[in-house]
Order: structure tokens, then C-alpha cells, then sequence
């Protein structure tokens, strides 16, 4: 039998690269990425905040911490998922992210929801 954990946020993440707002001749790639957050314990939670880590190629680390995402401090009860697309910028061709949500439940326990690290890539071109 499995048992789900009391506080379970899964994160599901898709990345772009967009190549109309970046100037790899100076050393600006642009990238959006879509985070779906799903609630998959059994109390409903809320977003508090965000932490993020931004790693170029170079292994620059850039960090990010702020309340919620978008503006929003989502509300999630089990089952539900909140959907998002923000962006970041590098002055590599490939990076990666990772990070956490600060999240607060119904009953007031304090938790974090990780964020794997994935992948930042803008495609290569032929010359």
C-alpha cells in the first residue's frame, strides 16, 4: 500500500528559449520556463516565497529569493495545481536552475517544496 506524505508539492517544469529577445552576439540568452506546482498531500498549502539558484556555464551562481511567483501567492488544495511562466536571462548559451517554494499549510506547518535542477539551453545552430 502507498501512502502519500502530509505535505507533497510536486513541480513540473518547461523551458523555452527565446531567441527574439536574445543577442548571443552579446552575450544574452533569454529563457522562459513554466512551473506547474501540484498538490499532491493531504492539507491544503499556500506559497509564501521562492528561492532560486541561476547557474551559467561559466558556474556563475545567481540567487533569487522573493515573496511568491508571478505576483501571486497561491492557494492550493490537494489536487489542485497552479500554473506559471516567468524568464531569466544568461550570458551563457547554457545554464541551469534550481530552488525551493517556502510553502505554510492549513494547519500552520511550515514546509518546502523542491525544485529539481533542470536545464537552460538555447539550440545550437549550424554555420
Amino acid at each position: 500500500m502507498t501512502t502519500t506524505p502530509d505535505y507533497a508539492i510536486e513541480v513540473d517544469v518547461e523551458t523555452e528559449y527565446l531567441s527574439g529577445e536574445s543577442d548571443p552576439a552579446g552575450n544574452r540568452y533569454v529563457f522562459a520556463y513554466t512551473i506547474t506546482i501540484l498538490n499532491r498531500g493531504v492539507h491544503p498549502a499556500r506559497l509564501l516565497s521562492r528561492h532560486w539558484l541561476i547557474t551559467d556555464a561559466d558556474g556563475a551562481i545567481q540567487e533569487v529569493r522573493g515573496p511568491g511567483v508571478v505576483g501571486e501567492h497561491p492557494y492550493l488544495r490537494p489536487g489542485e495545481a497552479f500554473r506559471y511562466t516567468s524568464g531569466t536571462q544568461l550570458p551563457t548559451a547554457v545554464g541551469s536552475m534550481q530552488g525551493s517554494y517556502q510553502m505554510i499549510a492549513d494547519d500552520g506547518t511550515r514546509f518546502d517544496a523542491t525544485i529539481e535542477p533542470f536545464v537552460l539551453a538555447a539550440p545550437r545552430t549550424l554555420h
